[in-house]
């Protein structure tokens, strides 16, 4: 047996002080029965108990509707990831007020069009980041997260360790793991060590330089002997 579809309602509210009751009789009007709604909560907001409420409530070949499109979505490209997702699920959405209905060519003309805003808006963003970088590199800032361990801090952990502190006991001490004390202080000292032309250095702290390679006794020829190869060869 196949059930009817429903209209399923969803109201939303930013702040305490404002109503929800415009809202509640434009959708009933609309013949929504369930209307789940958000009393105080930003569209900003990533939890939203009655928008989650109605999305596990809706059903294939159900319509979800809204008063106007903002109570929805928290941004253009949120918006447009909520609508897909409700597409996925065979599931159509109606805005009272732009009058958008997923269920007719109109309305999916329109989604499209929003679709294709939302790309253009991410593409924007991503250009925006990427010069922000740039121009912050340029200043000489510094891109991405913070050191773990300060230049200071990596001394005084190279000075404990070679005082004879372990590595965890350092890590210890800073509140790193031991891996970060070994890629920061360790992994640069190794950078920091002389050329081989210093003695003594060449191949590691602490071990010598192998010594040269033996060489056999080198063969000198004899005058004569050149001589007769210089008959021979004529």
């Amino acid at each position: 047996m196949t059930s009817t579809p429903r209209k399923i309602g969803y109201a939303r509210v930013s702040t305490e002080e404002q109503n929800l009751d415009l809202q509640i009789q434009a959708l009933r009007s609309a013949g929504c029965d369930p209307i789940y709604t958000d009393h105080g909560v930003s569209g900003r907001a990533h939890s939203r108990p009655g928008l989650t409420q109605a999305l596990r409530t809706l059903r294939k070949g159900d319509r979800l509707v809204v008063w106007r499109l903002d109570r929805l979505g928290r941004s253009l490209v949120h918006l447009v990831q909520l609508l897909e997702h409700l597409g996925a699920r065979q599931v159509c959405f109606r805005s009272m007020c732009e009058y958008i209905d997923t269920g007719s060519s109109g309305g999916r003309l329109v989604f499209h069009m929003m679709a294709a805003l939302a790309e253009f808006e991410r593409s924007l963003i991503s250009e925006r980041t990427r010069a922000g970088m740039a121009a912050a590199r340029l200043r000489g800032s510094r891109i991405g997260r913070l050191p773990a361990l300060s230049g200071e801090q990596c001394r005084e952990a190279e000075s404990m360790l070679q005082a004879g502190q372990t590595v965890q006991a350092v890590a210890r001490h800073y509140g790193v793991s031991p891996r970060t004390v070994s890629r920061h202080v360790l992994a640069g000292g190794q950078r920091d060590q002389p050329n081989a032309s210093e003695p003594g250095r060449a191949h590691g702290a602490g071990r010598p330089a192998p010594p040269p390679a033996r060489r056999g006794p080198r063969l000198t020829v004899s005058e004569p002997a050149r001589a007769h190869d210089t008959q021979t060869a004529a």
